[in-house]
């Protein structure tokens, strides 16, 4: 049996992300907010709406969907995780809410007319990335590779001990690291990029999923 990840939802269909844990050899377990409790091996934090603006110091200026009670619990989430240095994966939203977590805030509207490609729609939408050199990505995937994008919001000012270390055009953040917490952040979307869901335009997604699953334990 591989580690046991709890993934963090808004309540939806969970099956790109539980899909996508099997096949790196993990044993994934979806729930909308989940107890801050200890009883996996690492964490993941999925897609979804946005955060209360208000947890960043802001007045909302677009922000979509917001679930506060959801926030919370993730919040909670990396207080207990990170606090016992399990490793957490953060995609989109959640690549947000762990800049929020540090103390950094986010672009609540990128718009059209700065990055059309990212902007929310039906599908996603396929662009070029850029990783910096000694980054995780960089490892996996070289210093330029295709993912997708489907959000409007982005990460703003850089929350306590996190480097930026991918970017797509337009200079918005894609990933982030940092300098010492077991944490994967990116804003794209890998469990639409691997298992049923692998495409040929895109990277392997699922190189992702695997690098958390080794930070979970030796020889894993």
């Amino acid at each position: 049996m591989g580690p046991r990840i709890l993934i963090s939802t808004g309540g939806g269909d969970a099956a790109n992300y539980l899909a996508a844990v099997k096949a790196a050899g993990g044993e994934g377990e979806a729930r909308y907010l989940p107890p801050p409790g200890l009883r996996y091996d690492g964490l993941i934090l999925a897609g979804g709406g946005d955060m209360d603006p208000a947890l960043f110091g802001q007045e909302d200026q677009g922000s979509r969907g917001i679930d506060r009670a959801r926030d919370e619990a993730e919040l909670a989430l990396l207080d207990a995780f990170l606090g016992a240095n399990r490793p957490v994966l953060a995609i989109c939203r959640g690549h947000q809410v762990v800049n929020v977590w540090l103390g950094g805030d986010l672009i609540q509207d990128l718009g059209p007319s700065l990055v059309p490609f990212h902007q929310a729609g039906e599908g996603d939408r396929i662009h070029p990335v850029q990783a910096a050199q000694g980054t995780l990505l960089r490892r996996l995937y070289g210093p330029v590779f295709p993912v997708n994008s489907s959000h409007h919001q982005g990460i703003g000012r850089l929350g306590r001990g996190l480097r930026a270390s991918a970017w797509s055009e337009g200079g918005v953040v894609e990933a982030v690291e940092h300098e010492s917490l077991p944490l994967i952040c990116v804003q794209f979307h890998p469990e639409r990029m691997c298992a049923g869901r692998a495409r040929p335009d895109t990277v392997d997604g699922g190189a992702v999923f695997r690098a958390l699953l080794r930070m979970c334990g030796p020889g894993l």
